[in-house]
C-alpha cells in the first residue's frame, strides 16, 4: 500500500487534483472517479467540516484519487485532527518562514522524526497497511508548503531547504495580492516571483506545484517542470458543464468573477 501521488512524483510524473469546496461527499466521490490523481479538500476558504472530511476519506476508499486537505492554519493540533481523519496529504497555507516549514514537517511525522500524536485508530482503519499505520504514514503522508506572500519569498531559501517538506506550492492569487497586483496573473514581477519559488524548490530537491485551471495550463506547466498541479474545483467544473449545456439553448447566465473584469478570480476559477 502506497500513496499513489507520492509514487508518481518520485517517478517524475505530474499529478492533477480537483478542489472540493462544497460540504458534500457525493461530489468528492464523483471527482475521485473521474481521473484526478488527488482531491484537494479545501477547508481554509470553505464550509467543509471535519466530519465531512472524514466521510470523504471513507467514501473514496478504493477509488483512484488520494484524499488531501488544506487546513485553515499551520498548527500542530490542527494537523493532528486532519491527519487522524485519514488524509494522506496536508497542504498548509501561508508558509512564511523556516519555522513555519519546520512546524509542518514535524506535524506529519511521528516521533522521533516529528511531533505527531499517537491517536490514529480512524486513520488506520482507512489505511490498513501491513507494516502498521505509523510507519506507513511516516513514509506516505505528503507535506505541501504553500508560498503565497512576500514574506514567504523573503525566506524562500530557508523554507525550501527544510527537510521533510515534499512540495512547494505557489499560491498565485494571494501572492499577487501580497505584491499589490489585486490577483492579476499577467504581471511580469509576479511571474518572476513564481519562477523564483520553482527554482528554489528544484535546487533543494522539492517538487513544485501551482494552480492549473485549464487543460492548456496543465500542458504549459508540465512542460516547465511543475509536477503538483491544482485543477479546478467541482464548482468550476459544474459551471463549465452548465455553460456548455445552457449556452447551446440560449439560457446560460455567466457569473461575474470574484475579482471583477480585471482582477484575479481565485484558485477555484482561474488562478494561473
Amino acid at each position: 500500500m502506497k500513496n499513489a501521488v507520492k509514487e508518481k512524483l518520485r517517478r517524475g510524473e505530474s499529478v492533477v487534483g480537483m478542489m472540493v469546496w462544497s460540504d458534500n461527499v457525493e461530489t468528492a466521490v464523483l471527482g475521485a472517479q473521474l481521473g484526478f490523481d488527488f482531491l484537494w479538500v479545501e477547508m481554509e476558504h470553505s464550509p467543509v467540516s471535519l466530519q465531512t472530511l472524514r466521510n470523504i476519506v471513507l467514501a473514496t476508499r478504493g477509488l483512484p484519487a488520494v484524499p488531501f486537505a488544506r487546513p485553515p492554519v499551520n498548527e500542530l493540533w490542527t494537523a493532528k485532527r486532519f491527519l487522524d481523519m485519514g488524509v494522506l496529504g496536508l497542504i498548509v497555507p501561508f508558509t512564511r518562514t523556516g519555522e513555519d516549514a519546520r512546524r509542518l514537517a514535524a506535524a506529519v511525522r511521528y516521533p522521533p522524526a516529528g511531533l505527531r500524536g499517537c491517536g490514529s485508530d480512524l486513520a488506520a482503519s482507512r489505511w490498513p497497511a501491513a507494516e502498521g499505520y505509523h510507519d506507513f504514514a511516516d513514509d506516505n503522508v505528503l507535506a505541501v508548503a504553500v508560498i503565497e506572500d512576500t514574506s514567504g519569498l523573503e525566506n524562500l531559501e530557508e523554507i525550501a531547504a527544510t527537510p521533510g517538506i515534499d512540495v512547494l506550492f505557489v499560491g498565485t492569487s494571494d501572492l499577487s495580492f501580497s505584491m499589490g497586483f489585486r490577483g492579476r496573473q499577467d504581471e511580469p514581477e509576479l511571474q518572476a516571483a513564481v519562477e523564483k519559488v520553482a527554482d528554489a524548490a528544484r535546487r533543494n530537491g522539492k517538487y513544485v506545484g501551482r494552480p492549473a485551471v485549464t487543460a492548456a495550463d496543465v500542458e504549459k506547466f508540465r512542460a516547465r517542470g511543475y509536477q503538483f498541479l491544482m485543477g479546478p474545483s467541482e464548482l468550476v467544473l459544474m459551471t463549465a458543464g452548465a455553460a456548455g449545456y445552457l449556452g447551446a439553448i440560449g439560457k446560460y447566465t455567466p457569473i461575474p468573477p470574484a475579482g471583477g473584469p480585471t482582477g484575479g478570480s481565485g484558485y477555484g476559477a482561474g488562478s494561473r
